[in-house]
């Protein structure tokens, strides 16, 4: 990936979100991810744990339908297997998920690999291996895993410093503490429950772009 395309994608990194079932209620997952895309959402990852293969496929097919509408960048979460049979923008991998390289031998060399990371070690590897992007955390306390493991901002910026890939910092991140990750170096936040947990998705994605914009500049 040359520099313009990774300037690119780090502008695309800027608001990243990601799905989560458990808040949706009397919705569908199409509409509160449509409402994400109009409150100014810029990447969008689907993560299914529980839906049957064929379930997920064709809800992954309809929801890049829908990214794409907004020209918004479109990868799955671990199934690398549905990221390949449905053409998907990209996949994104966790430590103990399917070794980075061996998740870009399959996708090929023009779609869109993340890897999760905590150490700069880990991180270095990734872009060895062949990461386009990296999701870093959990910067704050997190509910929404269960094993996360805490990463110091001094980690966050020591990974920033040594990569010369996009980092998005993930985990427990809302509107109110955003605004301390300024200086880390990351491009974007990766967010669930601060958009999708919300009354007004809508409204959530727009406050958080905009203080995420800011903070990224600072």
């Amino acid at each position: 990936m040359n520099a313009a395309m990774k300037k690119e994608l780090a502008e695309k990194l800027l608001l990243y979100a990601v799905t989560d079932r458990h808040w949706l209620g009397e919705r569908t997952l199409y509409e509160v991810v449509r409402d994400s895309l109009d409150g100014g959402v810029t990447f969008l990852q689907l993560r299914e744990k529980n839906l049957d293969e064929d379930s997920f496929y064709e809800e992954a097919v309809r929801l890049q339908a829908m990214a794409r509408e907004y020209k918004v960048p479109f990868v799955i979460n671990d199934n690398v297997e549905i990221a390949v049979r449905m053409n998907a923008d990209g996949v994104h991998v966790g430590q103990d998920d399917m070794e980075a390289g061996n998740v870009r031998a399959l996708i090929g060399p023009d779609k869109i690999l993340g890897v999760s990371a905590q150490t700069v070690e880990q991180a270095v590897l990734a872009e060895q291996q062949g990461a386009d992007y990296l999701g870093v955390g959990a910067v704050f306390p997190t509910g929404s895993k269960d094993d996360a493991v805490d990463v110091p901002f001094e980690t966050l910026k020591a990974i920033c410093e040594a990569v010369s890939i996009p980092v998005v910092a993930i985990g427990g991140i809302t509107l109110e503490n955003t605004p301390e990750l300024a200086g880390t170096g990351i491009c974007g936040i990766a967010v669930i429950s601060a958009i999708y947990a919300q009354k007004d998705i809508r409204e959530a994605a727009s406050a958080l772009k905009k203080v995420i914009a800011e903070t990224v500049q600072k």
